[in-house]
């Protein structure tokens, strides 16, 4: 593959990721606490959309305060693998074998 080529398909890569990265904040995850009590909804690219907080949570707030730390973390966990599925997806099928090109699109 000539020099030329291969660096017009590393541009329309890199245009692809930006446009997978667009995507992803149309993707939503929903995560709820195990009693359904908080529930949150974040974007693939962690951005919270809604967290909503049943009633009885708002009379202890150090229980409220855990509840948010870990149903956000299992969602923010969540996310992070859609979005780095999406985007390994995007890189392996348009990516010239390229030694340490991997590292760029990290």
């Amino acid at each position: 593959m000539d020099l030329m080529r291969m660096m017009g398909k590393l541009k329309a890569t890199q245009q692809k990721i930006e446009d997978t990265k667009k995507r992803l904040d149309m993707v939503l995850i929903d995560e709820q606490s195990t009693d359904a009590l908080l529930k949150v909804i974040i974007t693939a690219n962690n951005k919270i959309k809604t967290i909503t907080i049943d009633d009885t949570l708002l009379e202890d707030k150090d229980q409220l305060e855990d509840y948010l730390i870990t149903t956000l973390n299992k969602a923010i966990e969540k996310a992070a693998k859609v979005n780095q599925a999406e985007l390994d997806a995007v890189a392996k099928v348009d990516m010239p074998m390229i030694p340490g090109m991997d590292e760029m699109f990290k």
